[in-house]
């Protein structure tokens, strides 16, 4: 195949991953979005594999047919429930392999300059490229090499970890070595020292102490945040999975992988921007932080959380007009979408108003619940984010919580000193009637208390999810 094959290959691929992202914008549009990022992905990899510079064929076909039995297993295994912890360790993968080529492309560099000038004119493929570079060139080859590896080693622990997290492997609170930032700051500054040293011409060894630095940082960075702020963790590693990927494109000189690389780190750094702006806090109180940081004593929670049973639930819901559900991580736990959406099409036929109100930051995914809700065919036009539909809560006859805590949780309104104070919330608490449907009377992930569950007009409808839904679905009219 051809350089100009190749290059066209790429530049075709590049489109298709635009369009792809521009598609995801919206659900509608999603699944075709979907199939241009698959063509695009195809093409590069085609197109990379019989390039002019690939070599030992017969290996890179073995090793794809190995990696894609195994991602076509994983893939048909895993739960949507579980998709969070998927996404996360799938970035390790990025930053594992930013890691690995950065290694390489070192050695490659010395044997390279270990040769006689004869030999090395006879060189092709990567190596041909570093014979012909000049001392200026080989400097900014390793500058481009270390942020590949600091990065790739970052996202690799801190992705593993997430992963850890998100699949209760890993205890969900904030957790810290002490001196806390402190020791990440100094790991940074060391690291950054290492950087100097090893483009004066330093060996491996600055290398790969960096990568042990960058390994601990990625570590000690996600363990101390909190469950909470998960979401936001996972749209950040995947953005610096991109940049990780971007820095190892300036190191191949592979036009496509940057472009990739910008791409998805670009994307994955305004998500994250606009979710924490969903949260009223800043980008950086979440990396080094996360939710458990109180200023004072939380304000005490009076009443009692009063159970209603399913002929309650079913009374309330048969005389009302309007009725909102929002959905939580509860319900993917439960694989209750389905019966969600039986619900709606049974609430929907008796001529009521049903729909669910999606907080930026539901599930422990961006987008997880728009996914779950999507894949149980709920209609694209009754899912409505937040701003769009928390002004209707007081014009709501009954507001359906299911399986949410900290999205629907008044004191990030009522009490300044709750770790969540300023957090934009979903104000269910002002419908005439909240069903708060829940295993039991815990805390949630985040481990904060809600004093919605005390409201006099909040009644809790305990039990699975999926069970308390079919129990309930036999008596809508």
């Amino acid at each position: 195949m051809s350089i100009g094959i190749v290059s066209a290959a790429y530049i075709s691929a590049a489109i298709l991953f635009i369009l792809s992202l521009g598609g995801l914008s919206n659900q509608e549009s999603a699944k075709r979005a979907v199939w241009y990022g698959i063509v695009g992905m195809a093409l590069a990899v085609f197109a990379t594999v019989f390039g002019p510079d690939s070599g030992k064929l017969w290996l890179v076909l073995v090793m794809f047919a190995i990696a894609a039995a195994i991602g076509w297993q994983v893939a048909t295994k895993v739960q949507m429930t579980e998709m969070p912890q998927l996404v996360a360790a799938l970035h390790s993968f990025v930053g594992l392999a930013a890691v690995l080529i950065g290694f390489n492309a070192h050695i490659e560099l010395g044997s390279v300059q270990a040769l006689e000038p004869a030999a090395r004119a006879a060189l092709t493929g990567f190596a041909g490229v570093l014979a012909h570079k000049t001392g200026v060139e080989i400097s900014i080859l390793k500058v481009e090499v270390f942020l590949g590896v600091f990065i790739g080693a970052v996202t690799f622990t801190g992705s593993i970890i997430a992963f850890g997290k998100l699949a209760g492997k890993v205890d969900g609170k904030a957790k810290k070595l002490p001196g806390g930032h402190m020791l990440n700051a100094g790991a940074a500054a060391l690291s950054l020292l290492l950087l100097i040293v090893y483009v004066q011409g330093a060996g491996f060894w600055a290398l790969f102490l960096m990568t042990l630095l960058a390994f601990f940082i990625g570590y000690h960075l996600i363990m101390g945040i909190g469950g909470a702020d998960m979401p936001v963790v996972v749209s950040m590693l995947n953005s610096y999975s991109g940049w990780a990927a971007a820095a190892i494109g300036f190191t191949l000189g592979n036009d496509l992988l940057i472009v990739v690389g910008a791409l998805v780190g670009s994307s994955g750094a305004i998500l994250s921007y606009i979710m924490c702006k969903a949260m009223n806090r800043s980008f950086i109180s979440v990396i080094l932080g996360g939710f458990g940081n109180t200023t004072g004593p939380a304000q005490a929670i009076e009443g009692e959380q009063i159970a209603i049973d399913v002929d309650g639930v079913a009374a309330a819901l048969n005389e009302a007009d309007s009725v909102i559900i929002v959905p939580g991580y509860g319900m993917a736990v439960a694989q209750a979408q389905q019966s969600v959406s039986e619900l709606t099409r049974k609430l929907r036929a008796a001529g009521k108003e049903v729909r669910f109100a999606i907080h930026p930051v539901a599930g422990r995914l961006p987008g997880h619940m728009n996914v779950l809700l999507a894949e149980a065919k709920v209609p694209y036009d009754i899912v409505l984010e937040m701003d769009e539909i928390n002004e209707d809560f007081p014009n709501t006859d009954v507001a359906i919580v299911i399986g949410s805590n900290d999205i629907v949780n008044p004191a990030a309104q009522e009490d300044p000193n709750s770790p969540i104070a300023g957090m934009p919330v979903l104000e269910v608490w002002k419908a005439k009637q909240v069903f708060v449907s829940k295993r039991g009377q815990g805390t949630g992930y985040s481990g904060i208390e809600n004093p919605l569950f005390y409201k006099e007009n909040t009644r809790m409808f305990y039990g699975d999810a999926k069970k308390s839904l079919d129990e309930l679905l036999p008596k809508i009219a």
